[in-house]
């Protein structure tokens, strides 16, 4: 590892960086957030390969800065005790408990919302039409569009993860946020934070976070760094246990 910065951290640090740059010096980030942004699955701008590559696309500048810095210092402590192997599984996998966590409540709000359109006498075929071309006058055509158009890009869900690792091995670590600089223990640090992004979820209400921050995908990194911790802490005796 460079100093300072594990092996692993720093070639997802780059991945990052270079998916960034990439966004912005192509033809504005049209093509990149078209291609690797992950779209909601009604959308025909959905492609399955999005479920991965909107882990490493952000939306500006400071939102790749405080993630990035998130990653390098809370992955950089994980990965130093766990391993590398280790770290990257909780980092994907964090990923993709973002993803079914976000798009598993966003269908909580597009179906009930579809039906009411549906029963209305508008075929699907319609919905996903107007939705499309972003023609929409109605509250619950807004609401539909929010959710049908609206993207889904960043590594905090990953990093939610990472974050819940760390506080898994290190309960008794002292954490602030940068806008409460108050030192809090890992212990309740993190599910403090977990609870705040569920309110928001359904509150609509930003505690510390834009109000496009998408709150349950918070939640399910979040909730995955933690299940997979607590597994391989009840099983690392056993012959499930991961080797480094």
């Amino acid at each position: 590892m460079i100093r300072g910065i594990t092996d692993t951290v720093k070639h997802l640090l780059i991945i990052n960086v270079i998916m960034f740059i990439g966004t912005f010096a192509i033809q504005n980030g049209v093509p990149f957030r078209a291609w690797f942004a992950l779209y909601f699955p009604e959308n025909p701008m959905f492609k399955p390969w999005q479920i991965f590559t909107h882990m490493f696309m952000h939306a500006d500048v400071m939102h790749i800065l405080f993630n990035m810095f998130a990653l390098w210092m809370f992955g950089t402590a994980v990965e130093t005790q766990l391993g590398s192997k280790k770290f990257l599984f909780i980092y994907i996998s964090a990923g993709l408990g973002a993803v079914l966590f976000q798009l598993g409540f966003h269908y909580f709000e597009y179906l009930p919302l579809k039906q009411v359109l549906i029963d209305g006498g508008v075929s699907n075929d319609r919905i996903v039409e107007v939705l499309s071309d972003n023609k929409v006058f109605t509250a619950v055509g807004d609401k539909l569009n929010e959710v049908f158009s609206i993207p889904m890009v960043g590594a905090s869900g990953c990093i939610m993860g990472v974050l819940a690792a760390f506080g898994m091995m290190n309960p008794e670590a002292k954490l602030m946020l940068i806008f409460l600089p108050i030192p809090i223990k890992a212990k309740y640090f993190i599910p403090g934070i977990i609870i705040l992004d569920i309110i928001s979820a359904l509150t609509g209400q930003s505690f510390f976070s834009p109000n496009n921050t998408a709150y349950m995908a918070h939640v399910g990194g979040a909730l995955t760094g933690f299940f997979i911790m607590w597994y391989w802490k009840k099983t690392q005796f056993n012959k499930n246990r991961w080797d480094r």
